[in-house]
């Protein structure tokens, strides 16, 4: 395949598709310009590293192989970039010479948030095709394990944009229906946006009835997160899903992940739930974006959940310019791969405290911190209910409840 040297970048929030700038590269650099027409629309999609001028931009090598942030949050990472190799090799391509021009062409128009890249390069699929959730979770088992699956198309249709490391689809779910489908572009009416995850070799085999669980709590909590629920294959197995809270219906919103819009290096980071409350209060403008971050700090810290790298934070820009911070996600019992906090608390990664979290409320002046920690603590602190109630099963129920029960007392 010929390497593509410069993408033009689109913004799609309705039915209105706006040319906003292009990439080109030039030898191992790769530069942005935003069109002029754009800039006096007055729409920052990324604030703090892409600023909105007539000047053209370059970012640095790292952490993002020369692109921008909020270029780099459209690309698959994980399971998706997996998925991809997978089936550029298939078809006879070297994946060591696929530029990220070539990469972002790949996503075309079926990333995340409302970016579009021109031109796209088509993976073949259907308009719409069936599927069994059974399946999907073999054959992605069989991905995994390095052998071949016979529905490797199907399986890169329906989740090759995605991001985490974790198999997943996304799909269009009928509530009255109970009707899952796949598809391209728009849905029909009477569907909705929706992700489904299935879990990886090393997971637990209740892994979504504990991810369910800790939805749960996070929601009784007062943390926002996106609807969710178990669907369930025909063997009796459960998968956990999850409303995508990037599209309204077929409209868009503009997705930024926090990693994105710092330039961190989210394998390597070295964030503080500071650094993401100043994010936030910078984007939202209003101080209750610190109890936010706040909250899912106490959430993270005594539910277990190492995995808080600054990928698993985002924000959401409307078609007005107007940003806030997406619905929490990914939230589920993880020590991480290291056994520490991704994210640190007041400095502290290993074993941050009560005393961190609120050390770090007093730095930013949050005044009901108190109440916040301790309405987390005392939602965690009846686990075994919810397990009970999201039939989680004894073992990891009793095995959790030895973690998260020492950090209560």
């Amino acid at each position: 395949m010929d390497f593509i040297k410069k993408i033009i970048v689109s913004i799609q929030f309705h039915q209105t598709e706006i040319e906003l700038g292009e990439l080109v590269s030039e030898g191992p650099d790769i530069y942005f310009k935003y069109y002029t027409d754009f800039i006096a629309k007055g729409l920052e999609i990324s604030p703090l590293k892409l600023k909105l001028n007539n000047e053209i931009h370059k970012a640095d090598a790292k952490p993002f192989d020369g692109l921008f942030g909020v270029f780099a949050d459209s690309l698959p990472d994980g399971w998706g970039t997996l998925l991809l190799d997978r089936a550029l090799t298939a078809k006879g391509i070297d994946i060591s010479n696929i530029t990220m021009l070539d990469r972002l062409a790949f996503v075309g128009s079926k990333g995340a948030g409302a970016l579009k890249y021109k031109p796209a390069i088509n993976h073949e699929n259907q308009k719409e095709w069936a599927f069994e959730l059974d399946d999907i979770a073999k054959s992605a088992n069989q991905i995994l394990s390095g052998t071949d699956s016979e529905i490797l198309d199907t399986l890169y249709a329906l989740g090759g944009p995605s991001g985490g490391a974790r198999p997943k689809i996304l799909v269009g779910y009928n509530k009255h229906t109970k009707h899952i489908m796949g598809y391209e572009n728009e849905l029909p009416m009477g569907y909705e946006h929706w992700l489904i995850k299935f879990p990886s070799s090393s997971d637990r085999p209740d892994i979504a009835n504990i991810e369910y669980a800790y939805y749960k709590m996070a929601l009784d909590a007062g943390i926002e997160m996106s609807e969710s629920k178990l669907f369930e294959g025909k063997s009796g197995k459960t998968y956990f899903g999850t409303k995508r809270f990037d599209r309204i219906g077929n409209k868009r919103l503009h997705m930024h992940s926090a990693a994105g819009m710092m330039h961190d290096n989210y394998r390597l980071s070295q964030l503080d739930y500071g650094n993401m409350m100043d994010c936030a209060f910078r984007l939202e403008r209003d101080v209750r974006a610190y109890e936010k971050i706040l909250r899912l700090a106490a959430f993270n810290v005594f539910a277990h959940n190492r995995d808080d790298h600054s990928k698993n934070f985002g924000f959401l820009m409307d078609e007005n310019g107007q940003w806030k911070l997406a619905p929490a996600y990914d939230l589920t019992f993880s020590s991480s791969a290291h056994g520490m906090h991704s994210t640190m608390v007041s400095g502290e990664s290993a074993n941050p405290s009560n005393a961190h979290l609120l050390e770090l409320a007093n730095y930013f002046k949050i005044k009901n911190a108190h109440n916040i920690i301790d309405q987390v603590k005392a939602v965690i602190y009846n686990w075994k209910a919810y397990a009970k109630q999201c039939n989680v099963s004894a073992n990891s129920r009793n095995k959790i409840e030895k973690v998260i029960g020492k950090k209560q007392s």
